[in-house]
């Protein structure tokens, strides 16, 4: 017999959601008392619950959370962190951290579609609300997707990459 697919899946989300969460804090950390610090700090709180929702799945489907994959994800986050480090909140580092961030969640929403979609005959998945989950998912998009333009601008604009970081007041751009 095959092996299950769904627990394999499910980890493989749970590590990417480990580098987010990694990454969310060193943001967070790193730029504590700034608008990007604080903006971190709420994504990551949202992420940490979607975490969690994923992991109980992830258990439900006969899988673990932990493990190789979320070990190496951790360890990914650590490296990709030194970009980080050296910059500012405008800098490149910044602007391929949240780069990362918007692939991410662009991930989960469509992890959670997938889902809701499998829960109809998967009694493992039912009694989660997979259509508040992926909206959820849609609104972090968003949110990451303005800082990260918002960053480009600012990492991009004559190759200056000088760190005058701002959010524009009203977005023009609508994705989706």
């Amino acid at each position: 017999m095959p092996r299950d697919p769904l627990p394999t899946y499910l980890q493989d989300h749970l590590a990417g959601a480990l580098h987010a969460i990694e990454l969310l804090k060193a943001m967070h950390d790193h730029f504590s008392g700034e608008p990007l610090g604080t903006f971190a700090g709420e994504i990551l709180a949202e992420v940490e619950a979607d975490r969690e929702v994923l992991a109980r799945l992830t258990e439900r489907a006969g899988g673990t959370a932990g493990g190789v994959k979320e070990w190496g994800a951790w360890l990914a986050e650590k490296v990709s962190r030194i970009k980080l480090k050296h910059g500012s909140a405008g800098g490149l580092g910044t602007f391929e951290a949240l780069a990362f961030l918007v692939l991410g969640v662009h991930g989960k929403r469509a992890l959670w579609r997938a889902m809701a979609e499998v829960a109809s005959f998967d009694a493992r998945l039912q009694g989660v609300d997979f259509r508040e989950l992926a909206a959820r998912a849609e609104n972090q998009h968003q949110k990451i997707e303005e800082r990260r333009l918002a960053s480009a601008h600012s990492v991009f604009r004559n190759g200056s990459g000088d760190g005058n970081y701002a959010l524009p007041k009203e977005s023009t751009r609508r994705d989706g």
